[in-house]
């Protein structure tokens, strides 16, 4: 299973809270479309496998026009071999879905919509700089729902002013509308962003970690008591609507990144493209791939697999562990997980260590805790 990421790199407004890599200026956008597809052409001996999903990510993909998102599909299909059954997901902004881009996404390859809805609360968006506000965010799902199946919005919680009584109004709104699966990340606060400003200079209060820990408490026992799996620690999904994009990442499949700032893994290195446009734009014109690239030692590969799998439903199977890693590693997992376990913070089941529902607002922390460091 392999899939393709591309990134768009293209915002109407910076959100105060966002260190990705994008531009306000959408001059360059179709010259750079352009240069995306030459990269897809350059690098189409990267993956030998069939195509199990697309994704666009950004920036705002859905800020592509009915040609540019031909012309990428185009270069796509002519040069991979695509599953009759792959997922093909575009980032959506409510304020783009008009009715009319809704039909042109239909009537295109794109079967999955992630829409960056991220709250229902005009204050909310406020803050954070959103485009859209809430009569669009609403909007736009409904108008989704009548063309498409497959919907996955965004939520954030832990936004500075934000009770628990709205953010269990804004899971209730989703669970309304019956979006099938919902994405859910903490608000985090980014070196260099705008955020980071306002907070150092008193002009937003910072949230305290007991509202990250309440706030995820609510959301997973709303969403898991209304028939949502909780299967990555910021995803839930109803059967049937789990992100396949998402989970080829946590389970190491191999993906090609495509465009500035984009990351490449093919279980052996990783590689990144320059986070520039111009740059990015001069290099694959010349024909040259703009990337770094990282060899992964064995270690590498154990800390990421044991930070990824501990995230998920799957766990970490002691079989797998021993067969991928040898003993020196299997042995370090099983020595330190043992506090997690005694706390009740892990637990295995059938030979499979998980995190609990005790222990997953921290897992990350249990995660880096069982890292092997050289």
């Amino acid at each position: 299973m392999s899939g393709i990421y591309i990134h768009i790199p293209f915002c109407k407004q910076a959100c105060h809270y966002c260190d990705f890599h994008f531009s306000t200026s959408t001059k360059k956008k179709s010259q750079l479309v352009e240069m995306l597809c030459k990269e897809l052409v350059l690098r189409k001996h990267e993956l030998e496998e069939t195509i199990q999903t697309i994704y666009f990510g950004g920036g705002t993909p859905s800020l592509l026009n009915a040609q540019e998102l031909d012309l990428i599909f185009k270069t796509i299909f002519e040069n991979f071999e695509v599953s009759k059954n792959a997922e093909i997901t575009l980032e959506a902004n409510p304020d783009d879905l008009t009715e009319e881009v809704i039909k042109i996404l239909n009537s295109s390859p794109v079967n999955r919509l992630s829409i960056g809805v991220q709250s229902f609360f005009e204050e909310d968006l406020k803050l954070m700089n959103r485009a859209h506000n809430s009569e669009e965010a609403l909007k736009s799902l409904q108008l989704a729902k009548q063309y498409f199946d497959n919907i996955s919005i965004d939520l954030i919680y832990g936004i500075p002013g934000q009770s628990n009584e709205q953010w269990i109004e804004n899971l209730e709104t989703a669970l309304k509308l019956k979006i099938p699966h919902i994405s859910s990340y903490a608000l985090t606060v980014e070196p260099k962003t705008a955020l980071e400003k306002f907070i150092e200079k008193g002009k937003i209060k910072p949230v305290a970690d007991e509202t990250y820990r309440d706030q995820f408490d609510i959301l997973f026992e709303t969403l898991t008591k209304n028939g949502f799996e909780h299967y990555e620690f910021s995803n839930y999904g109803k059967p049937g609507f789990h992100s396949q994009n998402n989970m080829a990442y946590w389970l190491g499949k191999s993906y090609l990144g495509i465009g500035p700032s984009a990351h490449s893994y093919d279980g052996i290195s990783r590689k990144w493209n320059i986070s520039n446009n111009s740059l990015y734009i001069n290099s694959i014109e010349a024909g040259k791939l703009p990337q770094q690239t990282e060899e992964l030692s064995t270690t590498d590969s154990y800390n990421e697999y044991v930070m990824t799998r501990l995230r998920t439903k799957f766990g970490i199977s002691v079989e797998d562990l021993q067969e991928k890693f040898g003993e020196k590693y299997s042995s370090h997992f099983l020595k330190d997980s043992g506090k997690f376990i005694e706390d009740g913070l892990m637990e295995t089941i059938e030979n499979t260590f998980h995190i609990t529902s005790k222990g997953k607002f921290l897992s990350d922390g249990i995660a880096a805790d069982l890292f092997y460091i050289d």
